[in-house]
C-alpha cells in the first residue's frame, strides 16, 4: 500500500430537486448542521453527531439545469434521479501517493490530488470511482488543517449543543453495500487490492473462499465483510457486502437493486454507547424504526440469551432491540450461542425504516458490549422469520 487509509471522515447523500433531507437529519436525528456550502445550483451541508458527518448535497434547481465541477467540493456529481449515499470519505495519510497507487490498480481517478486552503491551514483531496455501482471514495489528507469542517465551507456558527437529549451517537461504526449478482467477491477484492482492506469473517464456520451464505427454497443472500487495516473501532472502518442468491422471488438486496437502479450503499451503521435511550427518544422524536418479529423473542433460549446478557427481554421486545452474543474466544467472528460466562460478549441493533421514498438507504443503531461482528444471528433469525 501506497498510504494509510483510516475512518471515514463523511459520508455524502445526494438528493434530487425540492427533496431535501438535511432538515429532516438536524430536527429528527439531531445532527448538528456544522459547515456550509452554496452555489447557484447546490447547496452542500454537513451535519455531525459525534464524530458522524453526512454531507448532504441537496439540488437548488430542477435536473435540467445543468451542474458543472464547482458545484460539488470534496465530491463528484452522481446525478441522481431519486435519494442516494454515493460518496465515501476516507482520511488517508498520503493523498498523492495513494492516487498513484489506484491509477496503476487501473482505477478511475475523478478528481486528481488537488490542494485547497484558508485562513487555518490546508487539505489535500482527490477523488476515485469504486467498483461498485454509484459510489465514489474521496481521499483527504487534513493533517495540516486546524478548522472545524473544511475549506471552502462557512462554519456555522452558534450550532446548538444538544448534551441531555438522549442520543448518543458516537460514530460511524459500518457501511453495507448491496453488489449485483457476482459482484460481492470483486468488490471485496479490489478493496483489499486497492485499499489494503482485510478479511472479517462474519461466523467462526465461516470460509473466507466461500463467505456466509444465507438461503434455502430458492432465496439466498451473501454476506462478505472487510475492516480497514489501520484503527481503533472508532477510527476504523468496516464493509460489509451483500449479495443476493434468490432464484425464486425477491429479497431485500434485489428490491434495493431494483429501487435504487444498481449497486451501492444500502445502510451505514452508526455506533451507540446506550441504544435503549437513544432508541426511545429517536422514537419521540418521529423515527420509525422496522419492527422484528415477534417470533424472534420467543424463539428458543432467546430469552435467556438476552437475560445472560444483563438485558431486559420485555424492554428490549418493546423497542425492537435485536440482541446477538459472541462465542468466547473468537475475536473478529461473530457466533450464535449464548454463554453463561459473565464475561460473554454481544451486541444490539436496530434498523430505521429506509429515509427516501424508495426502498434502499436506511440507518442501523448498533451498540457494541464487546462483540466485533454485525448480528450474524440476528440476521440469520430474521431471514428466516421474514423471507
Amino acid at each position: 500500500m501506497a498510504a494509510s487509509l483510516s475512518r471515514p471522515c463523511f459520508i455524502s447523500l445526494h438528493l434530487p430537486y425540492r427533496q431535501g433531507w438535511a432538515q429532516h437529519l438536524a430536527n429528527t436525528f439531531r445532527f448538528q448542521p456544522v459547515a456550509v456550502r452554496e452555489t447557484p445550483r447546490v447547496r452542500q451541508l454537513a451535519l455531525q453527531r459525534g464524530s458522524a458527518v453526512f454531507l448532504v448535497n441537496e439540488r437548488l434547481a430542477p435536473a435540467s439545469a445543468p451542474t458543472s465541477s464547482c458545484d460539488f467540493l470534496y465530491d463528484t456529481d452522481p446525478r441522481p434521479t431519486l435519494g442516494t449515499a454515493s460518496n465515501v470519505c476516507f482520511e488517508v495519510d498520503d493523498v498523492l501517493g495513494l492516487c498513484k497507487h489506484l491509477q496503476s490498480q487501473g482505477c478511475s481517478l475523478l478528481v486528481p490530488p488537488t490542494e485547497l486552503r484558508d485562513d487555518s491551514g490546508s487539505v489535500t483531496y482527490g477523488v476515485v470511482s469504486s467498483v461498485v455501482g454509484n459510489i465514489s471514495h474521496t481521499l483527504l489528507d487534513r493533517s495540516r488543517y486546524q478548522g472545524p469542517f473544511l475549506p471552502g465551507f462557512q462554519h456555522i456558527q452558534g450550532a446548538p449543543s444538544v448534551p441531555g437529549d438522549g442520543i448518543e451517537i458516537t460514530h460511524f461504526d459500518h457501511i453495507t453495500y448491496v453488489c449485483p449478482r457476482g459482484g460481492a467477491r470483486t468488490a471485496l477484492d479490489w478493496y483489499q487490492r486497492c485499499f489494503g482492506f482485510h478479511r472479517f469473517l462474519l461466523n467462526p464456520q465461516e470460509r473466507p473462499a466461500e463467505g456466509y451464505v444465507l438461503g434455502g427454497q430458492g432465496l439466498g443472500m451473501l454476506l462478505l465483510a472487510l475492516q480497514s487495516a489501520q484503527g481503533t473501532p472508532a477510527h476504523g472502518c468496516k464493509l460489509v457486502f451483500a449479495e443476493s442468491l434468490s432464484q425464486n422471488g425477491t429479497n431485500q438486496v434485489d428490491t434495493f437493486l431494483e429501487q435504487h437502479g444498481g449497486a451501492g450503499i444500502q445502510h451505514v451503521g452508526l455506533c451507540t454507547t446506550n441504544i435503549i435511550s437513544t432508541t426511545r427518544a429517536l422514537q419521540q422524536r418521529g423515527v420509525r424504526f422496522f419492527t422484528p418479529p415477534t417470533m424472534y423473542y420467543s424463539q428458543g433460549g432467546k430469552v435467556e440469551e438476552i437475560q445472560r446478557a444483563g438485558q431486559d427481554p420485555h424492554v428490549l421486545a418493546e423497542l425492537g432491540i435485536l440482541l446477538d452474543t459472541t462465542v468466547p474466544g473468537d475475536k473478529g467472528c461473530l457466533g450464535t450461542d449464548a454463554t453463561e460466562s459473565p464475561s460473554q460478549e454481544y451486541l444490539m441493533q436496530i434498523f430505521t425504516h429506509p429515509i427516501f421514498s424508495e426502498e434502499t438507504f436506511f440507518l442501523e443503531l448498533i451498540d457494541r458490549r464487546g462483540a466485533p461482528g454485525f448480528g450474524e444471528g440476528n440476521i440469520r433469525a430474521l431471514w428466516k422469520a421474514v423471507q
